[in-house]
């Protein structure tokens, strides 16, 4: 007696989905990327914040210079220079508040302020530029130069 064709063929099994080691393995692949990735992600986004909060102040000299061709002097308040607020003008991502903190017929002080929490609050809280156009900024030093 022969056996059969049915009964000579192997086995098939189909595989339908995946296994929980393979759902494991890119779950900790994803994990490593991750952890790498985030801290970079942070670092980029605090340079982008630092820039912008330079870029504001930079404006604001701008503005500043224009105002003091046609009156005379500078001023403290924002909103004769064209800002929405008086004091504290946010930046675009609202992440530093701009403020001129003093301003006479000869010069002005202005400053920009972080307002999160967090390491950056550590390194580079408040940015300041005169109408001379000295650069400081607290409590690092290099904030204005500094890129990474």
């Amino acid at each position: 007696m022969m056996p059969s064709a049915i009964a000579r063929r192997p086995a098939r099994r189909v595989m339908r989905g995946i296994t929980l080691l393979e759902l494991m393995i890119v779950v900790v692949i994803v994990g490593i990327m991750s952890s790498l990735a985030y801290p970079q992600y942070l670092n980029y986004r605090d340079r982008a914040n630092r820039t912008e909060a330079k870029s504001a102040l930079l404006n604001l000299v701008i503005d500043q210079e224009r105002f003091y061709l046609n009156a005379s002097t500078f001023t403290n308040d924002l909103t004769d220079l064209g800002y929405s607020a008086a004091t504290d003008w946010p930046t675009r991502s609202g992440t530093y508040l701009v403020n001129v903190t003093a301003a006479d017929a000869s010069n002005f002080t202005a400053t920009a302020t972080y307002q999160g929490t967090g390491a950056e609050k550590d390194r580079c809280l408040t940015f300041t530029i005169t109408a001379d156009g000295a650069e400081t900024s607290a409590p690092d030093t290099n904030c204005w130069t500094r890129t990474r």
